[in-house]
């Protein structure tokens, strides 16, 4: 007899690239709709959207810490690597599904929610893993300059939230002006040729 796939916990709808609306709109300029990436180099336009890694062996030593909801497998990847992996319940409900059919995975309703926990055989399995579990092999794998980036980012949306909390009226505006120079200067810096580029320094080399 054939499993039914695990439903997500809270019954929302799927996301993603493939679902309605599930990045919302893109704002206008470069990015936005009908722009085209000119550049193909890793961590630069065109490059790579994010880091995919083993999502069996990040289920595995999860659980083998203690029982989990699927929400909250996708959370700690995310955290553990930084923010720099983020699996899509679209591939982590169904890998929950497979180690079922594999015994090494069960299942309880708590709450109404799916509890996730390994058998015997999940945990043998778990500890045959490499002893580096794989959102550390990504978070290694990302450049510097990336996660430098990331951390600005996230200071910068904190220090909004701050504004937008406790700043008056008058605050509020200027941080308005500062914002939307700073993406105008950023979409510049998008447009201008990167000399540090492979392609740019090859030409320098025939020169």
């Amino acid at each position: 007899m054939r499993r039914r796939p695990f439903p997500s916990e809270h019954g929302r709808p799927a996301f993603g690239p493939w679902a309605r609306g599930g990045f919302g709109d893109f704002p206008p300029g470069p990015g936005g709709p009908g722009h085209r990436h000119r550049h193909g180099r890793r961590g630069g336009p065109g490059g790579r959207r994010g880091k995919r890694g083993d999502v069996r062996a990040a289920i595995l030593a999860l659980l083998s810490e203690q029982p989990r909801h699927g929400y909250e497998i996708i959370r700690e990847i995310g955290e553990r690597s930084g923010g720099f992996w983020k699996p899509s319940p679209g591939s982590v409900y169904p890998t929950l599904q497979m180690l079922a059919d594999e015994g090494l995975v069960i299942s309880k309703d708590e709450s109404g929610k799916k509890l996730f926990e390994l058998t015997e055989s999940g945990r043998a399995a778990a500890e045959q893993q490499d002893a580096v579990p794989p959102w550390e092999q990504i978070a290694h794998d990302v450049d510097p300059v990336e996660v430098n980036l990331r951390k600005a980012g996230a200071t910068l949306a904190a220090a909004v939230a701050q504004v937008m909390h406790a700043g008056s009226e008058g605050q509020q505006a200027r941080t308005v002006d500062v914002l939307n120079e700073a993406r105008r200067t950023i979409y510049g810096i998008l447009g201008e040729a990167d000399d540090t580029t492979p392609d740019a320094a090859s030409a320098e080399d025939m020169e």
